[in-house]
């Protein structure tokens, strides 16, 4: 059975019921101290390219390309399947993330190429 995988902010306070939490950021977030963020893992290698994000530049307008050219750099993403296969017996990951536009985050768009993958292995 493949993991449940939720998204939260990474300003949001961790919680027992997280699972494991990933950050999925290529930077670390604003003001956020390495202890309070209760991370078991910095997959940084999953978030978007420095070239896409700032191409993106949190525009909304933006967003649908955005998901188009995300998931085209997942599919070439090295770092995808070895993160599939290490984490593919867990029960519940989260997904952290910085950006405070909970609708145009490239975590949901992360989650639901991941959700895919595992389900489909």
């Amino acid at each position: 059975m493949p993991p449940t995988i939720h998204i939260k902010r990474a300003y949001d306070p961790p919680a027992k019921t997280d699972g494991l939490r990933l950050l999925v950021d290529r930077l670390w977030p604003r003001g956020i101290k390495k202890e309070a963020a209760r991370l078991d893992e910095w997959a940084k290698d999953l978030a978007p390219t420095t070239e896409l994000r700032e191409w993106y530049g949190h525009d909304p307008d933006r967003w649908p390309e955005f998901q188009k050219k995300y998931k085209g750099e997942l599919k070439l993403n090295e770092a995808v399947q070895p993160f599939i296969e290490k984490y593919q017996q867990e029960k519940l990951l989260t997904l952290i993330y910085a950006t405070k536009d909970e609708e145009h985050t490239h975590a949901l768009v992360l989650k639901d190429y991941l959700d895919h993958e595992f389900t489909h292995r």
